[in-house]
């Protein structure tokens, strides 16, 4: 499984494979053109609520990742991941977000998601 996660303002590469916005809400400020975005994946980034309640307290990473984690086991976020699984397994992919935290932000917990709940072998 190849899927790394990039900020949407950084420029692209060949490098990226497919390249997913992550993110409720288009990112401030960059044209469609320059994101050069494959896909906007909004079902599969967290609740508006949770996003709010996040940037209020980023102290609070482990709580934010266990309540998103949980809004990913609901219909749209069991919908959205299988679709991003399934770009997944054709090739490298890079989830993009618009966060200055590089550490802390939705597309890391759901890098962190992914390889917590990646299919098991055979």
């Amino acid at each position: 499984m190849t899927v790394r996660i990039k900020r949407v303002y950084d420029a692209p590469e060949a490098s990226d494979g497919m390249r997913i916005l992550v993110d409720r809400l288009w990112p401030r400020g960059i044209a469609k053109e320059k994101a050069r975005i494959d896909l906007w994946l909004k079902d599969i980034s967290p609740s508006d609520d949770l996003r709010r309640r996040f940037h209020a307290r980023p102290e609070s990473w482990d709580e934010f990742r266990t309540l998103y984690a949980e809004e990913l086991e609901g219909d749209a976020g069991r919908i959205a991941a299988a679709e991003l699984r399934r770009h997944i397994v054709e090739g490298p992919v890079t989830l993009l977000y618009a966060a200055r935290d590089e550490k802390h932000n939705n597309a890391a917990a759901l890098q962190l998601w992914l390889e917590e709940n990646a299919p098991k072998p055979l």
